[in-house]
């Protein structure tokens, strides 16, 4: 093999690897779920109801939205009727959107998220008992620790920031100025693209009878990464 045909069939290796690298780094970012507008994330404490005006365990009426009790709807103390997000819990992760004012006097004591009964038995292994309203077969919680992101904000009155106690009325004024979003995360995609194309290519080398001197250091200088 000539030293000119040794470095033309290294070029085209290069090139034909590079290029399958890429696509498949490519086909991996689009998997993510890029679209979703992160507006705030947080963790509270999370407790559970479901008021559909039977009158029944404590309902206090229909939800001040208007909206039908149903799953998925949530209580806040704060945030704008309306707004959207999810809320996760030991990786599962369950979408709501705030259709009812609450808790009252537990926002007091850092309780800042009201899930209906329905959502709150899924991510807590129990089942919504439709007679008493309650959760059963979880252990007796009701009360467990979620970590929450806000999507879309409602464009009623309410704080749009990190919620607050029900009692310091944020949930009646307007707010003009929302929480700034969190800052996407680091992309550290191309430094693992560097290590794999390196070692890839150092492979490729060996088997084309390259020289050991051609290191994977060597060729990451040489293809610039």
């Amino acid at each position: 093999m000539s030293a000119r045909f040794g470095l033309r069939s290294l070029v085209l290796l290069t090139a034909c690897t590079v290029s399958a690298l890429a696509v498949a780094g490519t086909a991996a970012h689009a998997d993510s779920n890029d679209d979703e507008k992160v507006l705030l994330k947080g963790s509270t404490t999370a407790s559970y109801f479901w008021d559909d005006a039977s009158g029944r365990a404590g309902d206090t009426g229909l939800p001040a939205s208007g909206k039908p009790m149903q799953k998925g709807l949530a209580a806040s103390p704060s945030w704008p009727l309306m707004t959207e997000g999810y809320v996760v819990y030991k990786g599962k992760k369950m979408p709501f959107f705030v259709g009812d004012r609450g808790p009252g006097v537990p926002s007091n004591r850092g309780i800042m998220l009201d899930l209906d009964a329905k959502t709150f038995a899924e991510l807590t292994g129990g089942t919504f008992n439709s007679d008493t309203l309650h959760v059963d077969g979880n252990g007796g919680q009701g009360h467990i620790e979620v970590d929450y992101v806000i999507t879309k904000w409602g464009k009623g009155p309410g704080r749009k920031n990190y919620p607050v106690p029900f009692s310091t009325g944020a949930w009646a004024e307007q707010d003009n100025n929302p929480a700034e979003p969190p800052p996407a995360a680091t992309e550290t995609a191309p430094t693992s693209f560097s290590k794999t194309t390196a070692a890839v290519l150092a492979g490729a080398v060996a088997v084309a009878g390259g020289s050991a001197a051609l290191t994977s250091d060597r060729i990451r200088g040489l293809i610039n990464l």
